[in-house]
């Protein structure tokens, strides 16, 4: 008998979600329900819009269903490196050992979506934008949704959350016996930054740039030239937040980072000053799933600081998992995300220590991190059997799951862990 799916959320993992569970023959009936509106017709810059790199975690997701991997790398910008840009005009360089792909969230959506509807008529799949989850009964099996014009109520014999950090089908697991969730926001807050094409910055590259407080930023081309990145600051005792006009965001960028103040048009200026601030939600929960048919997946289930670039790629990741779980299981729900429990969750709480304390904010510690990274891969290479690699190597070039790699760096992740405690306390 054919099962009705629904899945609450069209972002990228709930997309491939999709993708997998309509090439298991003819199982699944897929109604996707996004509160947003559609991404291929509003206007972009409306759209939710911001850059991420794909690395060997999210791109092996993707290699597994036909033309998707292809169509995700047109739409990207291969990136072999990084620059950090120092104070005294002087850049380290890190070369990548493999490449990431850097792509705009919104356009990696639609091309997931457009391969999508490509394969698959409105037999098997429908999606339903501009669509608001406002009530779920797991008992009865039903999702409540609401348009501008309309509520609705749709059954549903299997139910995935993939809506994000502030996930409604997490929201009603905290009416579930035994359901624990923590939700905490990082200690910094971001920008968007959009530059004009230019030809100081090489392209195909990370840029960094930081300052004493821990404010950093980072760019990366698009495909047409231009540049896309976020300023990253702490959200206490930042200069951003006193910023209070276009003339001071001149002023900011000319005394703290003069090389991206030459590149920065009044236009963006007074735009930076404008926009919203962005503040990161994480979340810890104690399982992901309920009952024999509701399974929650992506940032819903374990959203994680962007630091080291990982949100998306374990997202994509878990629907392999929980793929390669049905596989196990023949397809029964009941087993497949009980165990999507088990298996995944000591990797995503093993995932938010490392996006935390991967990454130190101290300038000196920064320069151990630096050489720490380039010794590891050093040896590495010349005795692969009696050194592994470094611990960024392993995060974005292999698909080693974050609990062995947090093992394996214990000590270095609570040393930053400590330095970056008495860093913050310092800001308050």
């Amino acid at each position: 008998m054919v099962k009705k799916v629904v899945i609450v959320g069209a972002g990228p993992s709930g997309v491939l979600l999709a993708h997998y569970l309509l090439r298991r023959d003819d199982k699944y009936q897929i109604d996707i329900y996004e509160r947003r509106s559609d991404p291929r017709i509003i206007e972009f810059s409306k759209s939710r819009t911001f850059p991420m790199t794909l690395n060997e975690r999210g791109m092996s997701a993707l290699r597994k269903i036909s033309g998707v991997e292809e169509a995700v790398k047109a739409i990207s910008v291969e990136i072999t490196g990084s620059f950090t840009h120092q104070t005294n005009g002087k850049t380290r360089f890190r070369r990548r050992s493999q490449p990431l792909f850097a792509v705009d969230r919104t356009n990696l959506a639609i091309a997931l979506l457009q391969t999508l509807i490509e394969k698959y008529d409105n037999s098997r799949f429908n999606i339903h934008f501009d669509c608001k989850c406002s009530q779920l009964d797991f008992a009865a099996k039903t999702a409540r949704f609401e348009t501008e014009v309309e509520e609705f109520t749709v059954d549903y014999d299997l139910l995935i959350g993939a809506d994000g950090a502030r996930s409604a089908v997490r929201e009603a697991f905290l009416t579930t016996e035994g359901f624990e969730c923590e939700q905490k926001y990082i200690h910094n807050d971001y920008k968007s930054i959009f530059l004009p094409a230019n030809n100081h910055l090489k392209p195909g590259y990370v840029h960094a740039w930081q300052m004493q407080d821990g404010s950093a930023v980072l760019l990366l081309h698009k495909q047409d030239g231009t540049m896309i990145g976020a300023m990253r600051f702490p959200h206490k005792k930042n200069k951003i937040a006193g910023l209070a006009s276009k003339e001071e965001v001149v002023k900011f960028f000319e005394e703290n980072f003069p090389e991206i103040s030459q590149l920065m048009p009044e236009e963006e200026a007074e735009a930076f000053y404008s926009r919203p601030v962005s503040s990161v939600l994480t979340v810890r929960c104690n399982r992901y799933h309920y009952g024999d048919s509701v399974l929650i997946i992506g940032d819903a289930a374990h959203a994680v600081s962007p630091s080291i670039g990982q949100g998306c790629n374990s997202a994509l990741e878990d629907v392999l998992i929980f793929d390669n779980l049905l596989d196990e299981y023949s397809d029964n729900w009941a087993n497949a995300i009980a165990q999507f429990t088990i298996r995944r969750q000591p990797d995503a709480h093993a995932l938010m220590e490392l996006s935390n304390n991967s990454f130190p904010l101290s300038r000196g510690l920064l320069i151990e991190f630096l050489l720490r990274e380039s010794f590891a891969k050093f040896m590495h290479q010349l005795f692969p059997q009696r050194f592994s690699p470094s611990l960024f190597d392993l995060v974005f070039d292999s698909t080693v799951p974050y609990r062995e790699i947090l093992n394996s760096h214990k000590g270095w992740i609570s040393k930053v862990k400590k330095s970056n405690e008495k860093f913050l306390a310092a800001l308050v």
